[in-house]
């Protein structure tokens, strides 16, 4: 195995890695699972175009649960990409007036 340089910032080991092949320093088969239990993840503000109805039906729903809607979106997104990821979403009608709508365009 090769050793792994010192690096000076979180740039230069990014384009380090970005241009080595980690199996040349790191031996993955001894690789254990590592749960970074009070890690915050980072956050990033985006701007989101909705339509008037889909927001006021989002606010709906989670006024009933009793949390702000921003939340809300997140935990539906959460949902939805656990479902993608792990090969349980279909192909349902929303997915297909989403792509019709885009189509369109």
């Amino acid at each position: 195995m090769k050793k792994i340089p010192k690096f000076k910032n979180e740039e230069e080991e990014r384009d380090f890695w970005q241009a080595h092949d980690s199996t040349e320093y790191v031996d993955w088969e001894k690789a254990q699972r590592l749960t970074l239990a009070n890690l915050k993840p980072s956050l990033k503000t985006i701007s989101l175009r909705l339509p008037e109805s889909m927001l006021e039906e989002l606010k709906l729903l989670a006024n009933k649960r009793d949390v702000p809607y921003q939340s809300l979106v997140k935990v539906f997104l959460a949902d939805r990409i656990e479902q993608e990821l792990s090969g349980k979403a279909g192909h349902n009608k929303a997915v297909q007036r989403i792509a019709k709508k885009a189509g369109s365009r």
